[in-house]
């Protein structure tokens, strides 16, 4: 285990009630204790890890879910196969009873296989779950899901949305990292991940500091979030985070959401045009879009636009409305077709 001295700030409480005032303005991650402990998810699983199964069992749809198999030697971590051609685990459609059932029973084996089921939408698989456990999130709509898997090891990723994540059943440990470190995370390939995400190929369970060297600097950044059953982790936008479950069975329901409409888009469209039309170009040209995406978008805060009438913005007005996105969408695809 990483020897990792910086602690999540811990806020004791914050229930579903008050969590709207913490959580605002916030930029580094916090820990809200007992947050969930009234969900009737917790009591269940608190009661034993059977009457949790079966609490879920109960909400369930009976639709078939994506889920996870690994072979017990790699220890819970869901992660690449040797020569990155693939996963070290299968995957396919299952009733996730079956997958409750097997978790079950090897809830006393030592060495057990890896089982996971990642993130699944709580309004189509699980439709009782929001009102009997509510978050208090709602002005955001949050796109709210649920993980279920035993001892499991999730690589470190990121993802846009802000995520109040709930330990319901078990204890998780999630390491944090904020998003100027990656850099030092030595990041897999993009778009080839489990999950779809790109993550860190570092083994946080043995790093290797002769492969992985500048991941030492990296733990000098990191904080870690013990979290127990009830338990919840506000996680902003963007920062790396390695999860980890430490019991047969683990639960975790994560409830994402972003400051920006929909229709905006997703800053990863933006990165992948940049890398099709701006990576490739001589390092002086580069420097010189830097400025520009400076000045347009990184530092617009500081851009004085008042040389130009607010009728001819155009594409620079803030907010950006949904008309004008839709119209620079459609400008994008028909530039792109070309």
């Amino acid at each position: 285990m990483l020897a990792i001295e910086q602690k999540t700030k811990v806020i004791n409480g914050v229930s579903p009630d008050n969590v709207l005032e913490y959580i605002s303005d916030a930029s580094e991650p916090i820990i809200f204790k007992d947050f969930a402990q009234h969900w009737p998810i917790v009591k269940a699983g608190k009661a034993s890890i059977d009457q949790g199964a079966n609490y879920i069992r109960e909400i369930y749809s009976n639709e078939p879910v994506s889920a996870c198999l690994g072979d017990p030697k790699t220890k819970g971590r869901v992660f690449y196969n040797d020569d990155m051609t693939g996963f070290n685990y299968g995957g396919g459609q299952v009733d996730l009873n079956i997958v409750l059932d097997k978790l079950l029973a090897h809830s006393d084996d030592p060495e057990p296989p890896t089982m996971y089921m990642g993130s699944t939408e709580v309004s189509r698989w699980f439709p009782r779950f929001t009102n009997e456990n509510p978050s208090g999130l709602a002005q955001f709509n949050p796109l709210t899901s649920i993980w279920i898997g035993n001892q499991s090891k999730i690589a470190a990723h990121y993802d846009f949305p802000h995520n109040l994540a709930c330990s319901v059943i078990g204890e998780r440990r999630f390491t944090l990292f904020p998003p100027e470190q990656i850099d030092n995370l030595y990041v897999g390939p993009m778009e080839f991940a489990p999950g779809g995400q790109d993550i860190s190929l570092v083994d946080f369970a043995a790093p290797d500091f002769d492969k992985f060297p500048k991941f030492k600097d990296a733990v000098k950044h990191a904080q870690v979030a013990e979290l127990g059953a009830g338990d919840a982790l506000f996680l902003p936008s963007m920062w790396w985070h390695h999860v980890e479950g430490k019991n047969a069975l683990n639960v975790l329901v994560t409830h994402w959401w972003r400051d920006t409409p929909g229709y905006m888009g997703r800053p990863n469209n933006a990165l992948m045009a940049a890398i099709l039309s701006i990576r490739s170009l001589p390092k002086a040209q580069r420097q010189a879009w830097q400025a520009i995406f400076n000045h347009y978008i990184f530092e617009h805060d500081n851009t004085d636009l008042n040389h130009i009438p607010r009728h001819a913005l155009d594409v620079l007005q803030l907010p950006l409305d949904e008309a004008s996105a839709r119209k620079i969408r459609a400008d994008l695809l028909n530039k792109l077709k070309r």
